[in-house]
């Protein structure tokens, strides 16, 4: 009984020795593996009964002991991966940040050019508007210069016209000079054949001063109708682009 009792306290002593951690730690063993007293044991019965308890408690220990094991190796793995996912994901928000970053410096890059030539846009309206102001301003001033210069075309071809009868004034001044040179050369030979008519006499001196009235009027025209000639070619003179614009 001592033998047989010695033993299972061996056997039950290296089964207890396990944690949920799975290392070996020395417990102390139960009471019922404990040798009694003589006086005291139990029939061999009870203790055999006692013992497979006792080892069944300790297989279900073990397994449960097991299975913490495998599970606390598992949450390693897992944790492990975790870590590693963890990593990965750091990794990428990192390069999404990267991205992110150069992104934004592009958008601020691209919104500052839009700005610079927004505002150039603005500076080529504004000096668009100032060329449309002064191309009215021109056409005032080409309404103005064609009005200038169909009064001026007017007045050459009042000119023209004038123009074409001087030489029929200057013929006609030409013959009325002729005529007063007759009658100048008649009063001469009036005067050397001493006429005694005085009234034929008086007569001529009208027609004469007639004559010379006439001929001092048709100067007066000639000499207007010259100057009008002169001032239309001087005008188109001054202003040969406006011709060459019509």
């Amino acid at each position: 009984m001592n033998i047989y009792g010695n033993s299972l306290h061996t056997t039950l002593h290296n089964h207890s020795q396990f944690t949920m951690s799975g290392r070996r730690v020395l417990r102390e063993p139960p009471l019922s593996t404990r040798a009694l007293p003589p006086q005291h044991s139990p029939s061999l019965h009870h203790l055999e009964d006692r013992i497979a308890i006792q080892h069944s408690d300790i297989q279900s220990l073990l397994q449960d002991n097991q299975r913490l094991a495998a599970t606390h190796v598992a949450l390693k793995q897992e944790l492990s991966l975790a870590e590693q996912e963890l990593r990965h994901l750091s990794s990428v928000a990192a390069s999404v940040k990267a991205e992110r970053d150069a992104e934004v410096r592009e958008l601020y890059e691209k919104s500052l050019k839009l700005d610079a030539e927004l505002r150039v846009i603005e500076s080529m309206h504004a000096e668009l508007d100032r060329v449309r102001a002064d191309i009215e301003k021109l056409c005032v001033i080409k309404q103005e210069m064609i009005k200038d210069l169909n009064e001026i075309n007017g007045d050459l071809a009042k000119a023209r016209d004038e123009s074409k009868d001087m030489a029929a004034i200057k013929a006609e001044i030409e013959t009325e000079r002729q005529e007063i040179h007759k009658g100048r050369a008649a009063i001469e030979c009036e005067k050397k054949n001493r006429a005694s008519n005085h009234e034929q006499r008086e007569i001529m001196e009208k027609n004469i001063i007639s004559v010379a009235q006439q001929i001092e009027r048709l100067q007066a025209e000639l000499a207007n109708a010259e100057k009008r000639a002169r001032a239309a070619a001087a005008a188109a003179a001054v202003n040969p682009s406006i011709y060459s614009l019509f």
